[in-house]
């Protein structure tokens, strides 16, 4: 597997604090990542670099051989990086077919030199849905759905804008034990259809079970990266989640 994603030397800081140190990572295309670290280790900080939400002030980011530094958060989903968030905010007043339509017309319509027909973006929404379990809820209000219904819709508008790359950010928090199996066994078919994952998420036993590489921040650096049951052995792994 090729790199698809590069960050070399990357740091971050809000004044005087130091969010991100020097961050190196590569993920391979077709990989399964999983990025790991205590509250305030600065995963969203270098997601939000990756994606463009925030700019890093050193170092740099590399998609598919191309910069991203400079590029806008919009900018970086249209070249293939799509991310679904932590506390889902679809537009309330759109049915779940109008919310995948959104990110189809602003990304993947972009990309393409003539425009897509409306029937075509309709059957690829309901396509979309049906492959997360909401075909059923596909005309209904975000708010018609449970929490994981929200978390499905969340990654179907993410994995809309047809991404090489997709990064889930605690996609599971507060789920179930079979609501957690359900968007695990979910992720892992996103990865099946050629989609590079990294997944941020507490729940160790997902990140167990979805990960096949694991990486690990601690107060903005990276202290652990390779296999996910070696990481997990790792005496400052270990120190950094239960302390001396």
């Amino acid at each position: 597997m090729s790199a698809l994603l590069q960050v070399e030397s990357v740091g971050k800081r809000f004044g005087g604090f130091v969010a991100l140190e020097s961050i190196d990572l590569e993920v391979r295309e077709g990989e399964r990542l999983g990025l790991i670290g205590p509250n305030g280790s600065g995963k969203s900080t270098l997601v939000n670099c990756i994606c463009g939400t925030l700019q890093n002030e050193t170092g740099k980011v590399t998609f598919a051989g191309h910069p991203l530094d400079g590029l806008a958060a919009h900018e970086r989903t249209r070249r293939g990086v799509a991310r679904s968030f932590q506390l889902p905010r679809p537009f309330s007043s759109l049915s779940l077919v109008e919310n995948v339509r959104i990110p189809i017309l602003y990304t993947v319509n972009a990309r393409k030199t003539g425009h897509i027909a409306h029937a075509a973006i309709d059957r690829r929404c309901r396509d979309l849905l049906g492959e997360v379990g909401l075909l059923a809820k596909a005309d209904h209000l975000p708010r018609d759905l449970t929490q994981i219904e929200m978390r499905k819709l969340e990654l179907a508008r993410a994995m809309a804008a047809e991404p090489r790359l997709l990064i889930a950010d605690e996609v599971m928090a507060g789920l179930s034990h079979a609501e957690v199996d359900e968007i695990i066994a979910l992720l892992i078919r996103v990865n099946g259809q050629g989609v590079t994952v990294i997944m941020i998420e507490h729940i160790m036993r997902a990140v167990m079970e979805v990960s096949q590489r694991l990486a690990v921040l601690v107060a903005g650096r990276k202290i652990a990266d390779g296999d996910p049951k070696e990481v997990v052995r790792n005496p400052e792994v270990v120190r950094a989640y239960l302390g001396e």
